[in-house]
């Protein structure tokens, strides 16, 4: 079983991460790690943070000589800007006054965060909430990422819309029409997406979308977006409609959903397939090079809690940022009367972030039902379990439906 955990705060001293479950001998490094973690401060529209932080993380146990031990592996990434704030963040009690923070933003976890934990000072809900934590889960994603490219399971994503900005030709309508070529892999996509600023695959819908985050920013507002993540090469068989907590797409839903920000999540055609005939809708079942296939790939990859062994596609719809530059009505809670709500360093739109986060929790989902599908203690034990159930799978079938 795949397990993680983060802790730290936005402008802590740094954010920690520790992931158990990954089987040994798994070869890691420092430097694929910081990729990603790379990938995620990137995109147009990014706020100021982002230039005074250079995410690296530093492995600090689970890993020897380049490989895996099979032990908890933690890993750190210093806060640069934490010199600016160790007044502030102290964790020692200290003789200086202090001004709290009393004015909420609508749509971020201000209020909601004081009223449940009986905060007296709005920065203790901002510290942990803030998204600066998806940082931590994008090194442990990391980790779940390699480990599933042994197996020859690819992760990609790109941004779909931002603004309401759509591309004239739609990817996703290939992904559902299960019509691209059989070497296709799903981090093929990033590599395309990562070329544009805002991670789009169509250099006219970039255009337009640049110029809508530009008047976003003149009028002190933000911008969301939808955003779409493929895993390829994945085999029939993660998950299971047993029960409720063994089904893959919840499990997905679930990750996605917990991304900042994130406020809808569908897999396959989604809301798209509410709206059309059962016969329009469903993947039809053939024979394709002597073996089970597919028409389509409207299910998005999954079936039944089950994957298929076809592209999972999931969408994901992320709102706009919560701080505004000129920012909407709010209460101060010191004495309870109407003002602007508060101001607070932050990003114009993050939609582009947001989709390479998605990709590591995707990541950290798959892992673990692949695990719970081919488990064993070390990478080469799971290849063995693998490989001779991917042999023998559709020998089971026909053997047992054989009349």
């Amino acid at each position: 079983m795949i397990k993680f955990h983060t802790a730290g705060e936005s402008h802590g001293k740094a954010l920690i991460t520790v992931i158990e479950g990954i089987p040994s001998n798994l070869k890691i490094s420092e430097s694929y790690i910081n990729l990603q973690l790379k990938r995620r401060q990137a995109g147009y529209g990014r706020g100021l943070r982002m230039k005074i932080e250079t995410d690296t993380a530093e492995i600090l146990s689970g890993v020897r000589f380049g490989k895996t031990l099979g032990s908890p592996i933690s890993m750190i990434i210093k806060n640069s800007d934490w010199e600016n704030w160790q007044t502030l963040m102290s964790v020692e009690q200290i003789n200086q006054k202090i001004k709290k923070i009393s004015i909420p933003r609508p749509g971020h976890a201000d209020l909601v965060g004081i009223s449940k934990y009986n905060y007296d000072d709005i920065r203790n809900s901002i510290e942990r909430s803030s998204a600066r934590e998806t940082a931590a889960r994008v090194a442990a994603g990391s980790i779940a990422r390699k480990f599933l490219e042994e197996f020859g399971i690819s992760i990609g994503s790109f941004v779909e819309s931002i603004g309401g900005i759509y591309p004239e030709n739609n990817f996703s309508v290939k992904l559902f029409s299960n019509s691209l070529p059989s070497n296709f892999y799903a981090n093929s996509i990033s590599e395309k997406a990562d070329k544009s600023s805002v991670r789009v695959l169509e250099s006219i819908q970039e255009e337009k979308i640049i110029r809508k985050i530009k008047t976003a920013k003149k009028n002190g507002d933000t911008l969301g977006g939808t955003f779409i993540t493929i895993a390829t090469g994945l085999p029939v068989g993660l998950g299971s409609f047993i029960s409720y907590d063994t089904k893959l797409d919840a499990e997905i839903a679930h990750s996605i959903m917990s991304i900042n920000a994130v406020k809808a999540v569908e897999i396959g055609e989604g809301f798209l397939s509410a709206e059309k005939y059962g016969s329009k809708s469903h993947d039809e079942i053939i024979m394709k090079n002597n073996f089970i296939g597919r028409k389509t790939n409207r299910a998005g990859g999954i079936e039944g809690g089950i994957s298929t062994g076809l592209p999972i596609i999931v969408r994901a719809a992320m709102k706009p940022i919560a701080t505004l530059m000129s920012p909407i009505e709010s209460v101060d809670l010191s004495n309870m009367k109407k003002v602007d709500a508060r101001r607070e360093r932050s990003d114009f739109v993050a939609v582009p972030a947001c989709a390479v986060i998605s990709e590591s929790m995707l990541a950290l989902s798959i892992a673990k039902f692949f695990l719970q599908k081919f488990g064993g203690d070390s990478v080469e034990e799971i290849k063995d379990n693998f490989n001779n159930y991917n042999k023998k799978l559709f020998s089971r079938i026909r053997k047992n439906f054989k009349s």
